[in-house]
C-alpha cells in the first residue's frame, strides 16, 4: 500500500492487512485436515485409525505454523500511520481466526478421548455438519479478501465487502439450526451417558468452528465502519 508522506515522497508499505491472509491460509489447511481426520475416524477401520493419529499430528503441525505466523504479525506491526486499521481490533481479528482451528483440534482431541463410535444412524447428518461448518470458514476468506481491498483503497466497495459478511452470518445461521437438530437427536438416543458427554462436546467444537468465523466477519465489519 503506497503512502506519501511530506519531505519523503512516495514510501511503499506492505499493509500488515496481508499477512492475515497468509494465516488464514493455514486455517483453510487446517480445514482440510480435519475433514480427512473425521472421515478416517467414522471408518472406523484399524488402518484408517492409524491414519487418523496421523493426521492428528499433521494438524498440530498447522496449528504451530499458524500460531506462528500470528505471533509474528502482532509482533511486527507498523506504527501509526502505517497501521490501516486499529491494532487493538486487529489482534481481536487475529485470535478469533486462530480460535477457528484450536477448536478443530479440541473436536478431533474430543472423539479420540475414549473409545467410541459415531452411530451409524449419525453419520451422514454428522458429516453434513461438519461440512456446513466448513462451508462458514471458507467464506470467510472472501470476505477478509474484500476487506484488505477496501482498507487498500482498491476496487471493492464498502457495500461489496458487507455482502460477504452477510454471507458468513447467513451460513452460520444455518450451522447453529442444524447443530440444535443434531443435538436433540443425541439427548433422544440410546447412547449411554458417557457416549452422549463426548458426542455433544464433539458437535459443540465444530459449532465453536463457524461461530469464530461468524466472529471474524463481525471485526471485519468493524474494520470498515464509518
Amino acid at each position: 500500500m503506497p503512502i506519501r508522506l511530506p519531505f519523503f515522497g512516495l514510501i511503499s508499505i506492505r499493509s500488515p492487512m496481508n499477512g492475515l491472509l497468509e494465516h488464514y491460509d493455514q486455517i483453510a489447511a487446517g480445514m482440510s485436515l480435519i475433514k480427512k481426520s473425521m472421515e478416517c475416524f467414522i471408518a472406523g477401520e484399524e488402518l484408517q485409525r492409524k491414519d487418523f493419529i496421523s493426521l492428528q499430528e499433521q494438524l498440530d503441525a498447522a496449528e504451530d505454523l499458524a500460531d506462528s505466523i500470528k505471533r509474528k504479525l502482532r509482533n511486527h506491526l507498523p506504527r501509526g500511520l502505517y497501521l490501516p486499521v486499529e491494532k487493538h481490533i486487529f489482534f481481536l481479528y487475529t485470535r478469533a481466526q486462530d480460535d477457528i482451528l484450536d477448536y478443530g483440534q479440541n473436536s478431533l482431541q474430543w472423539l479420540a478421548m475414549r473409545d467410541f463410535l459415531i452411530p451409524e444412524e449419525f453419520q451422514p447428518d454428522f458429516l453434513l455438519f461438519f461440512n456446513e461448518v466448513a462451508k462458514s470458514v471458507a467464506l470467510l476468506r472472501p470476505a477478509l479478501e474484500g476487506t484488505i481491498s477496501w482498507v487498500n483503497s482498491e476496487s471493492v466497495t464498502r457495500e461489496e465487502a458487507k455482502q460477504h459478511y452477510q454471507a458468513v452470518r447467513r451460513q452460520h445461521k444455518a450451522v447453529s439450526g442444524m447443530r440444535q437438530a443434531i443435538v436433540h437427536r443425541i439427548y433422544c438416543s440410546d447412547l449411554g451417558f458417557k457416549d452422549i458427554y463426548q458426542f455433544l462436546h464433539v458437535v459443540d467444537q465444530l459449532y465453536n468452528m463457524s461461530h469464530s468465523a461468524e466472529g471474524c466477519a463481525d471485526l471485519l465489519r468493524v474494520m470498515i465502519a464509518r
